[in-house]
């Protein structure tokens, strides 16, 4: 058996057009997956596509952009990627969103259901679409990244936090119920990784300097970094691992 060969299975990353998610998709192309590049824009999503095809070659990956605020176009992904590749083995569950950078006490409600809505919810929803061909299949992988602001208190991510709290939670309930039927659900909670994303705190650089000083590593992570993580879980190397949250902060949360 080799532990890292994904050959034959079809993946769905959500938010895959850029930063970690595009990292993850790449790499599970890399490993043999067909990937589906999923986000919000068109263009974006068919630019990745071709990249990947043009490195792994024709029929790696296809495009299909969805907005996951929408129910709808969700179980439209869900289709197309039947259409396309066929059943789906690999959910990663990437996209998320942010709108409210700040204390609690200054968040709008519709920011703080949008954040609930995108960052759990849509994922929920996903995992309710493609669990049943996999439950089916006897086979199935699925990956929630969360967040390391999920596991402590934060004064400016607080609702995100609280987000990504939740989906550590979504994935040991449902990895206790999907797991007699072999499907695998787990979580990768993420520190501070260079992307667009984390831009605020990475161009800050007194703020910068004063996280990498407390980090064992003493440094920031790499997308890369991520993507090695949901390929492990992903794939044979972690067939026994289910309901749990991965760490992957160069080992900020424990200095």
């Amino acid at each position: 058996m080799q532990l890292f060969d994904l050959t034959g299975r079809v993946a769905v990353v959500t938010g895959s057009s850029r930063g970690i998610g595009r990292a993850i998709a790449e790499r599970l192309a890399e490993h043999g997956a067909r990937v589906v590049i999923s986000s919000r824009k068109a263009d974006a999503c068919a630019k990745v596509a071709a990249e990947i095809n043009e490195l792994r070659g024709a029929g790696s990956a296809v495009a299909v952009p969805a907005n996951i605020s929408s129910k709808q176009e969700l179980e439209q992904l869900v289709e197309q990627t039947h259409t396309a590749l066929g059943p789906i083995s690999i959910l990663v569950c990437n996209a998320a969103t942010n709108p409210h950078y700040g204390p609690m006490s200054g968040i709008r409600d519709e920011q703080f259901r949008k954040i609930l809505e995108n960052n759990v919810i849509a994922n929920h929803w996903l995992i309710q679409m493609v669990a049943p061909e996999m439950c089916k299949a006897r086979d199935g992988a699925i990956v929630i990244v969360s967040s390391i602001a999920g596991l402590r208190g934060t004064a400016t991510l607080g609702a995100y936090g609280i987000s990504k709290a939740a989906d550590m939670q979504l994935v040991r309930n449902l990895a206790v119920e999907l797991g007699p039927h072999n499907v695998r659900i787990n979580c990768v909670a993420p520190g501070i990784i260079k992307t667009d994303f984390s831009r605020a705190l990475l161009e800050d650089p007194d703020v910068s300097a004063r996280m990498i000083k407390h980090s064992p590593l003493r440094r920031f992570g790499e997308p890369d970094e991520v993507a090695g993580i949901a390929v492990c879980l992903a794939g044979p190397a972690g067939r026994f691992v289910t309901g749990q949250t991965l760490i992957v902060d160069g080992g900020d949360t424990i200095a």
